[in-house]
């Protein structure tokens, strides 16, 4: 039994406004419409009670599954019975509780359904190593033989690939059962960052008085105010600081839980452990820190730039993302115009992933605006078997947004896509594919703007747009990827990590990824502690790989056409029928190769070249 969920925060902001919105003053086209999942919360219920009186029926199956292939198909059928409800369930309490995590009632809902996936768990748990037990030329005989299993066959390559790490079903049991506990880590950091933790009241650029947030956070990063975003740098992170220890605890907690899972399972480090769940080398981690860590030139090039233009004498992290032109050609889009823009760019791929994209906007799959007790960020749901994907954003009309917005239906789609075409057990993909998908049009968004510009002041600014896509979604990434293998290293070894010692780390992390140019604030060292990405199990360095491979795709799709179009539209409907590796290698990129990584320094200094020569 797996549980789909892509968590996904880049390219979040928010308007600086006095008071924020209540969900009650948002316009319904505007949000995301929870009925395509239950009707009600009384559906839900119902719901969630038969999947509870029906957890009972995997002890039919226990210790039976070697005696047929009719018992094993019937076993599985029902392991995909109970999944595709316990998605739904999921997918509706977390839905609700992130419209407004002020609400009791869906944090008790996310709870009960947390609780219940870990019984679901522990009472399929013995499926696995049953499995296993099957002397493996009779499984393959049974999958040959029985067109019902056929369908499986890369199942259960994948488990048998898995057999040196699996327990035997006692132990997998106690593991399934102690998975809610390993979540309390991230799950106190999420309300406690997103809830509770109250942030101070600083001047705006205008002399107003307004309480930092985190999406007014990312929106005074794009103001011209160098004074107004210091003061909102300094404000965001002073909780941060404040809380340091306790945000120490539920980090390196959080670290331990993985590194106990690991042990347990035989893995040579947690790092080995994340990726193998989808048979990812460790050598494709390494060889992008060690190829990035040898590329650093466009990087120190671009700080070396942004200092001489902004004129400053020293640049600060919260330089980084304000534009250094003249703001008369930064425009402002509202989200309509957004989607247009964003529909415009993607006309390319075809009137089938075009017709895709307008009901998603059209059926009211997307949650717009930032509202009181809203999540932070933006994400996309990923796969829910059955039902179609949702997107959350936090609109706040700059260009970021509409990035953010290509991004998050580059993940809707690719879930939309693999939901329609595979069974439920394949009806998903890993997160080294999906931000394949969304880098990818945001690739072609950029192209669009650019061609489409009507001035060289805009151009301008379109291609520093580039500049800081590459710094945000590949260069960063990795900086969060060598900070990660280096924190679970350390713990790995027995070595305590104090916040001293992270805030270290990390800080001499930034300075060699953004070189001499920058000045590391000492509040820029406590980033480490706001980044949710961190609990996610090495997750990051996905983003770096997606791009590299997302480039390369939308060249092909560029010179080449309908093929590779077709080609894309089958990398999207893939899923998990097969390994990330070798679903990549079939669309055209191998990532085993430094190739991919170097194509984006390449056009790091490419991009460079042309803005230069526009100056």
């Amino acid at each position: 039994m797996e549980f789909n969920f892509i968590p996904n925060l880049l390219h979040s902001t928010q308007t600086a406004t006095a008071t924020l919105p209540t969900r009650e003053q948002i316009e319904e086209k505007y949000k995301w419409n929870l009925k395509d999942i239950y009707e009600s919360d009384d559906k839900w219920d119902k719901d969630f009670e038969w999947t509870n009186k029906n957890l009972i029926r995997f002890s039919d199956f226990k210790g039976k599954l070697s005696s047929s292939p009719s018992v094993l198909y019937a076993c599985l059928m029902l392991d995909e019975e109970i999944g595709i409800k316990l998605e739904k369930l999921s997918l509706y309490a977390m839905l609700a509780k992130d419209s407004d995590m002020r609400v009791s009632r869906y944090h008790a809902m996310d709870d009960r359904i947390k609780n219940l996936y870990a019984r679901a768990l522990s009472e399929s748990s013995f499926i696995k190593p049953e499995i296993l037990s099957i002397e493996e030329n009779q499984l393959r005989k049974w999958i040959e033989e029985n067109q019902e299993l056929k369908i499986f066959e890369h199942y259960f390559d994948d488990i048998l690939r898995e057999k040196p790490h699996t327990l035997d079903s006692d132990k997998e049991s106690i593991l399934a059962l102690s998975s809610e506990i390993a979540q309390v880590p991230y799950n106190t950091y999420s309300i406690f960052t997103n809830a509770d933790m109250k942030f101070p009241f600083i001047k705006d650029e205008f002399g107003s008085d307004i309480q930092m947030s985190h999406g007014r956070y990312y929106a005074a990063m794009y103001s011209k105010d160098r004074a107004y975003r210091e003061r909102a740098f300094k404000a965001y992170l002073t909780p941060y600081k404040e809380y340091v220890n306790s945000l120490n605890s539920l980090f390196t907690g959080n670290l331990k839980a993985n590194i106990f899972y690991a042990k347990v399972r035989k893995y040579n480090s947690a790092r080995e452990a994340a990726l193998s769940k989808n048979n990812i080398p460790v050598s494709v981690y390494d060889n992008l820190v060690e190829t990035v860590n040898q590329n650093f030139a466009p990087m120190y090039r671009w700080a070396k730039l942004k200092k001489e233009l902004l004129g400053v004498e020293k640049l600060h992290p919260y330089d980084i993302y304000v534009t250094l032109f003249d703001q008369k050609y930064e425009r402002k889009y509202n989200y309509d115009e957004a989607v247009e823009l964003v529909l415009n760019a993607l006309e390319i791929m075809g009137d089938d992933y075009h017709n895709s994209l307008r009901k998603a906007f059209n059926e009211r799959w997307i949650d717009v605006y930032e509202t009181v007790g809203k999540r932070s960020g933006a994400y996309s749901s990923g796969t829910t078997y059955g039902v179609h994907p949702y997107v959350m954003l936090n609109w706040t009309d700059l260009l970021n947004d509409v990035f953010t917005l290509a991004h998050e239906m580059g993940h809707n789609m690719h879930s939309y896509y693999t939901g329609l075409t595979q069974p439920f057990h394949y009806a998903n993909y890993s997160i080294f594919l999906a931000e394949v998908a969304s880098t990818f049009n945001e690739s072609l968004l950029l192209d669009y703007l650019i061609k489409n510009s009507n001035s060289k002041e805009e151009k301008l600014h379109l291609l520093e747009r580039y500049l800081n896509n590459i710094t945000s979604t590949f260069y960063r990434q990795v900086m969060f990827a060598e900070f990660e293998q280096t924190v679970y290293e350390k713990t790995e070894k027995g070595e305590a990590l104090t916040p001293e010692e992270l805030c270290n780390l990390y800080s001499s992390l930034f300075q060699k990824y953004w070189g001499p140019s920058m000045f590391v604030d000492d509040e820029e060292s406590f980033t480490w502690s706001r980044v949710p990405h961190f609990f996610y199990n090495f997750y990051v360095f996905q983003y770096a790989t997606g791009m590299a491979a997302s480039e390369t795709l939308a060249h092909k799709v560029k010179t080449e056409g309908k093929p590779a179009i077709d080609s894309y539209i089958t990398f999207l409907k893939a899923g998990s029928s097969d390994y990330p590796i070798n679903v990549l290698r079939k669309a055209g990129v191998d990532m085993n190769s430094p190739e991919p990584v170097l194509s984006v320094t390449k056009k790091m200094n490419s991009i460079l070249d042309e803005l230069e020569n526009l100056l």
